[in-house]
């Protein structure tokens, strides 16, 4: 793996250091307040995409221990955004303490454990059923059933679902399945910053308003196109034969811009613009990692289904 590593590595501080070199010329340029306020989020994001960059990569250096407690944290963090958004009664105050300080270091211990059977049912079976029992026992009815699917919602997104990322370091394919957590994350990733690239320089259609006011149809084209062909081009860090890589990345590209679109929905029937402001220029964990909670699950299970040895 490290050979890999280092070439994929070099490639995404190579892109990083081009970037931010663009973004400072921009930034000389940029004379009238409209131009100035995109090259200013331009260059706060860049910014963040180093430190998020060094924090994944010593992550898998690491090892893999490393990189399941930066997960499980990434978790805590996105799930307390869900909640800091989210109202709640008091009625749920014990349900939700379970759900930080029990649920999610069950679900990520028995990810270091490599107890995968437990793993993929803990949350969906016995979290859902102990929950909301538990929170029958405060007397508190008023509109518990919607009061019920925020926890168990909160819990799929922000837990279940993004504990699916680590989880392909438990997978033997014949590659180095940190190589896999890579892939994941570099077509995810880069799907959304094609997206926002491509909108910018030649958005003209909006694609759902009320949804996602900054997106855009050419956007989503070209951005998701990009990010496939890119999937396509690193099938040397994959199981995968070159079409094969095409067609999960495709899967992993569309199941990212769902995510995401998902992600949105519900901040706009939270009238919130970002879920926090911990990223610069990204707003919270949960704006950085909406696209993982859908592609994540689908990319591992193709995976462990139809690559394993």
């Amino acid at each position: 793996m490290t050979s890999l590593f280092s070439i994929v590595l070099a490639a995404i501080l190579g892109l990083l250091a081009v970037a931010s070199a663009i973004g400072f010329i921009l930034q000389r340029r940029a004379t009238e307040p409209g131009p100035i306020a995109t090259v200013h989020n331009l260059n706060a994001r860049i910014r963040s995409w180093w430190i998020m960059v060094a924090v994944f990569g010593g992550a898998i250096l690491l090892g893999d221990t490393a990189v399941v407690i930066l997960f499980g944290f990434l978790s805590f963090m996105a799930l307390r955004e869900f909640w800091t958004l989210t109202p709640s009664r008091r009625g749920d105050h014990l349900a939700l303490f379970l759900s930080f300080f029990v649920v999610l270091p069950v679900q990520y211990w028995l990810l270091g454990t490599l107890w995968y059977g437990l793993f993929a049912i803990f949350i969906p079976v016995y979290a859902f059923l102990i929950l909301p029992a538990v929170a029958t026992l405060t007397g508190d009815v008023n509109e518990f059933l919607a009061r019920t699917a925020k926890v168990q919602w909160g819990l799929m997104l922000t837990v279940y679902s993004i504990s699916h990322a680590p989880a392909l370091l438990m997978l033997q394919t014949g590659t180095p399945s940190a190589l896999l957590l890579i892939y994941l994350v570099i077509v995810v990733q880069l799907s959304d910053v094609f997206q926002y690239v491509w909108g910018k320089l030649l958005g003209k259609h909006r694609f759902s308003p009320n949804i996602s006011p900054s997106k855009t149809l050419e956007g989503l084209i070209g951005g998701g196109a990009s990010a496939i062909l890119v999937g396509t081009l690193l099938y040397r860090l994959t199981p995968f034969s070159p079409l094969q890589a095409a067609a999960v990345s495709t899967v992993i590209v569309v199941a990212g811009f769902f995510g995401g679109f998902v992600l949105s929905a519900i901040k706009r029937d939270l009238n919130a613009k970002d879920w926090g402001y911990v990223i610069e220029g990204h707003g919270g964990v949960l704006d950085r990692l909406d696209s993982i909670t859908f592609a994540a699950p689908l990319f591992f299970h193709i995976v462990r289904y139809w690559f394993t040895t």
